[in-house]
């Protein structure tokens, strides 16, 4: 076959470098001396490309850099070995950093305000889904908007994906989830509270979720949901099936890259076409895998391997 086969891209409109470090005690007006700081690539699609990436399947993540942090960042992908479409931007990327207290175990995320984006700069960031030949299998936006990116943005990506036949997934919340959905995407992965607020459902319960989930699927919204709900598991529903996954019993070292771990390797799974069953078994594993890892390493495929056979999937 001549031209490469890209099964899987990723846009990221507000990317991260991630930084992490711990530190024993918190306290202030003191010096806090750290240690050794760990960079990673960050935001949601950068993230479910390195999972992908890791889980042998091919990817190519989108994404903007700016400054001297973009050029960082853009090297920090590059080290994972992910294939890369980086849109020059003129705002510095922002950094974001996770400080671990090791006297009590707890876990502080410090988020900066994303990089803001110019017209053209967001407008290129979906332009190679268009250009692609051939045309990826699913293309993945995730995470957030940073200022200056309308709010349809996740719905223009849908746009331009369903015109070269690609399955859209989105994984992000507020009014640019809606805004998606109104474009019909074909699979979102909400944790419980995104699902709630996307549904206008306060219920937790199993029957009014599915209920809930198929009302979307009946206005053409969407194919396929994820839902995570983290303790409680998993449940995935389709128009045909419902699928419950229970979670795994898992100490978290960090709670960072959970829901990106799922996600990459639910997509990783849908694109190898694996059965529903597998495609959640792997999820659950993979958001599991997350919890042992420090920082924003997310999962490692041996845990995936693992812990995949210990969940527990059963047809509702």
């Amino acid at each position: 076959s001549g031209a490469r086969l890209t099964q899987i891209m990723t846009v990221t409109v507000n990317p991260a470098i991630d930084v992490s470090t711990s530190v024993g005690t918190i306290a202030p007006f003191t010096k806090l001396r750290c240690a050794a700081p760990h960079k990673d690539p960050g935001g949601g699609g950068i993230n479910v490309a390195r999972v992908v990436h890791r889980l042998g399947g091919d990817v190519v993540a989108i994404y903007p850099d700016g400054g001297a942090s973009g050029r960082l960042l853009r090297a920090l992908v590059d080290r994972e070995g992910v294939r890369s479409v980086a849109v020059p931007a003129a705002a510095e990327t922002r950094q974001d950093f996770t400080v671990l207290e090791e006297s009590t175990h707890r876990q502080y995320r410090f988020v900066m305000p994303g990089a803001p984006l110019g017209e053209r700069e967001w407008q290129a960031c979906i332009e190679p889904i268009t250009r692609a030949d051939p045309a990826p299998a699913y293309v993945v936006a995730s995470g957030s908007l940073p200022p200056g990116v309308p709010e349809d943005f996740f719905a223009r990506v849908a746009r331009a994906a369903k015109k070269t036949g690609a399955k859209t997934v989105i994984d992000t919340s507020g009014r640019p989830f809606k805004a998606a959905l109104d474009e019909g995407v074909h699979l979102i992965k909400p944790n419980l509270r995104e699902f709630q607020e996307l549904t206008g459902i306060a219920s937790a319960d199993e029957a009014s979720l599915i209920e809930a989930g198929r009302a979307l699927m009946d206005r053409g919204a969407v194919d396929i949901i994820a839902l995570s709900m983290g303790p409680q598991g998993a449940l995935l529903i389709t128009r045909e099936r419902a699928l419950r996954a229970d979670s795994l019993a898992i100490e978290p070292v960090s709670v960072v890259g959970a829901g990106d771990s799922f996600l990459g390797a639910v997509v990783w799974s849908l694109a190898r076409n694996d059965s529903l069953e597998t495609v959640l078994r792997h999820g659950v594993a993979a958001g599991s895998a997350a919890l042992l890892n420090p920082g924003t390493e997310l999962c490692r495929p041996a845990d995936l391997e693992r812990l995949a056979p210990q969940v527990k999937v059963v047809t509702l």
